[in-house]
């Protein structure tokens, strides 16, 4: 289409046209004009927005032009360039009519010279993310309090001496084994799998970080092995990915369960700091000391409500022995009272003898002597059931738990008060306590003998 072709854009068939008018003809002209195309070039001026457009310009030898990117294509690049950079985009070409300018609005960008390697690096990233190699769901957790890490890299790498650096500095007391492979090179990506299969074998490690320094594409891309990617997704370790720089994406990454963004970076993440670990064990051993104390405190209170409750052996013996007491007099009133009841009995009974019988001297004499001897008989009686009685008090004194103790005897109690009258009713190492005429002690039983056991 040409500005002088006014059939298809009736625009320009007016006498005079304001500048907008103007470059939006002319936006449309080179819209339609042009297909989405690749070009190559430098860039220079890179200016990375806040709202994460980038801003630039791509430049060669004999010309420039300005080019954006807007936010959603920037995020899938894979790398952020910088001013001096030889590369490779795919874009439109517009017109920024505010400034009548045109520009290229970029969708894909690649470094230069590099673009089968790109083009390969993003279809295996497409493949992969339709199997869900990618997913969150599929990640598995770094542990915490690693027993050991692991570290898949070059013994010759600098990477290497900086994970060591970093985990001696946060982390001095986890133990740190190396699995050594190539990270550049032909045979680089298998040897990778072999040390990560070798890590899985041995399950010596609880955590592994898959490390190296910064480079162009073509040093990174050991870690965009399909092989490697497929073996790190089934590793049954945790793997943590720390590739190149910040702003370096391989395969290895993504399909990593966590992505550092140096090798440093990975280094501090799978440690918890020692310092931060110290700080922890204080915090609980102080809540553990106030937990203790409180319930040493608790429990002392129950001690003694408990002790307060408990009787003592004097006591209870005293208090038998008052019953006992009890028992005796109220055995030598009721005796008393017989004796009373039977006596005056016996002058009733005279006394309606006396009222029945004739005046005779001779039947009164009879009588007399009959009483007396009645009354004779009746104080034998007494006197035999007074001894009796003398008898059972004596036998009941005799028997009493203070007489006994007082004879040398002792009453045996567990720790729960019962009295023991078997050697069944005990074990050994148990502690009783025994109480004494005077006074009591706590024994512990060494060794015990059953009736059946003999001698």
């Amino acid at each position: 289409m040409a500005l002088g072709d006014q059939q298809t854009n009736p625009v320009l068939t007016r006498d005079i046209l304001t500048v907008s008018e103007l470059n939006q003809a002319v936006a449309r002209l080179l819209e339609e004009s042009f297909d989405v195309s690749w070009v190559r070039g430098e860039v220079s001026n890179f200016t990375p927005a806040a709202s994460g457009h980038w801003y630039f310009t791509l430049k060669d030898n004999g010309a420039s032009v300005r080019a954006v990117m807007f936010r959603s294509r920037a995020a899938a690049v894979g790398f952020v360039p910088k001013s001096g950079d030889q590369i490779e985009l795919k874009g439109r070409v517009t017109l920024y009519e505010a400034r009548g300018e045109y520009q290229i609005q970029a969708e894909q960008m690649r470094r230069a010279g590099l673009g089968s390697l790109f083009e390969a690096f993003l279809a295996l990233k497409n493949k992969l993310t339709q199997e869900g190699l990618f997913e969150a769901q599929n990640k598995r957790d770094i542990a915490k309090h690693p027993r050991a890490v692991g570290v898949i890299t070059s013994l010759s790498a600098a990477a290497l001496r900086d994970v060591l650096t970093a985990l001696e500095r946060r982390a001095p007391h986890v133990p740190v084994i190396i699995y050594p492979a190539m990270v550049q090179g032909a045979d680089s990506a298998l040897q990778l799998r072999q040390a990560l299969a070798l890590a899985n074998e041995r399950q010596e490690v609880d955590t592994l970080l898959l490390v190296r320094g910064g480079g162009s594409i073509e040093d990174l891309w050991s870690f965009n092995d399909e092989a490697l990617a497929r073996d790190i997704s089934a590793s049954l370790i945790p793997v943590v990915s720390g590739v190149g720089h910040e702003t370096d994406f391989t395969i290895a990454d993504f399909v990593a369960d966590l992505r550092a963004p140096t090798p440093t970076a990975a280094a501090e993440l799978v440690c918890t700091a020692r310092v931060e670990l110290s700080e922890r064990v204080r915090r609980a051993q102080d809540q553990l000391t106030v937990g203790m104390q409180r319930k040493i405190d608790r429990l002392s209170q129950r001690v003694d409500r408990l002790a307060a409750s408990l009787v003592s052996p004097a006591q209870r013996l005293s208090h038998q022995s008052e019953r006992l007491s009890g028992l005796v007099f109220r055995l030598r009133a009721a005796t008393q009272r017989s004796e009373q009841q039977r006596h005056n009995a016996s002058e009733r009974a005279i006394a309606r003898l006396r009222g029945v019988l004739p005046e005779l001297s001779t039947s009164r004499v009879s009588v007399e002597r009959a009483a007396a001897s009645l009354d004779s008989g009746f104080r034998r009686l007494h006197a035999l059931r007074m001894a009796k009685l003398a008898s059972l008090a004596a036998q009941c004194r005799a028997l009493s738990p203070e007489q006994t103790l007082i004879r040398g005897y002792a009453i045996v109690r567990t720790q729960l008060g019962n009295v023991v009258r078997s050697s069944h009713e005990v074990n050994q190492s148990d502690t009783l306590e025994v109480s004494f005429a005077a006074g009591s002690a706590n024994v512990q039983v060494l060794s015990l003998k059953h009736p059946q056991d003999g001698a």
